[in-house]
């Protein structure tokens, strides 16, 4: 596997500190998902639903253009 894995289940330890939020397992939205905040390290906690995972809040929203200087 190449890169960073972005989902995540319960028992699974954040990678990096942030906010992350539970999401259905094909990526698809949920109704008044959880959102929690974690450091790295630290375990995810149970999801409401079996058929949902955590992704991180930041994955949410990619900008267009990454690494883009303004020099």
């Amino acid at each position: 596997m190449v890169g960073e894995q972005s989902q995540f289940r319960a028992g699974d330890k954040a990678p990096n500190n942030g906010v992350y939020i539970e999401c259905g397992e094909t990526g698809s939205n949920v109704n008044d998902p959880q959102q929690i905040q974690l450091t790295a390290g630290e375990k995810f906690p149970e999801n409401t639903n079996h058929d949902r995972v955590w992704i991180n809040k930041r994955h949410l929203s990619k900008p267009g253009v990454q690494g883009r200087s303004n020099n």
